[in-house]
């Protein structure tokens, strides 16, 4: 029986967070408590996100363009062994049959066949139904910002969160909303005003600081 794949200790955690420090997006493997994925599959640890709770390891399955995010009980750094394919066994070949004596023996000639009717033609079998296509995840996507006006976003597909405080651009959330519903554009449009008036009243104090700052540097002369 074969013994079911460890999932990664906070040594291997380390060691993959070193790893992709150095530019090595490192491998790793799903074991059998990862979910929607085929266990021993391999993929690539491309991130990690904060903090080290739930799924934060984000990695790329071989094959794949999107990126997953995975628990450390969900992956492991053992490379399952090759499967080995069934040895095919040839049957022995017949021995030769010995010929059969051939005794002549007169045969009168066979009777006429009586005329077959002809038979009626089945019905062609009914088509078996399509099997029904899986039923696709829901999708839920939700953008936050802070007092600061910088925003991030979460995705969530079914019970499994996908992206977890991603770090996007106050221009690109503004661009979005205004092709959504007019309630939507007005509220990011709210929180954005609101951060530039924030920036704009630092930049003036930064100003007014700058002006006086000269002033006392030419006091002083060259």
């Amino acid at each position: 029986m074969a013994k079911a794949k460890q999932g990664l200790s906070p040594q291997d955690v380390d060691h993959l967070r070193t790893e992709l420090a150095e530019g090595r997006p490192p491998a790793v493997w799903f074991t059998s408590a990862a979910v929607g994925v085929e266990a021993g599959r391999s993929a690539k640890v491309v991130s990690f996100t904060e903090p080290e709770e739930g799924d934060f390891i984000q990695v790329r399955p071989t094959g794949a363009k999107d990126e997953l995010s995975f628990s450390p009980a969900e992956l492991t750094l053992e490379k399952p062994a090759p499967r080995r394919k069934p040895a095919v066994v040839e049957p022995p070949a017949p021995a030769p049959a010995a010929p059969a004596p051939v005794e002549h023996i007169y045969t009168p000639a066979p009777a006429p066949a009586p005329e077959r009717k002809p038979q009626p033609e089945k019905p062609a079998p009914a088509r078996q139904p399509a099997a029904r296509k899986a039923k696709p995840a829901e999708v839920t996507v939700t953008l936050t910002s802070t007092a600061e006006g910088e925003w991030t976003v979460d995705v969530q597909t079914g019970a499994k969160r996908t992206l977890k405080s991603a770090p996007i651009a106050a221009s690109a959330v503004g661009q979005a909303a205004r092709l959504l519903l007019p309630e939507v554009s007005e509220a990011v449009e709210a929180v954005l005003d609101a951060a530039r008036e924030r920036h704009l009243a630092r930049v003036e104090q930064l100003r007014a600081e700058l002006e006086e700052a000269q002033r006392a540097l030419d006091d002083l002369g060259s």
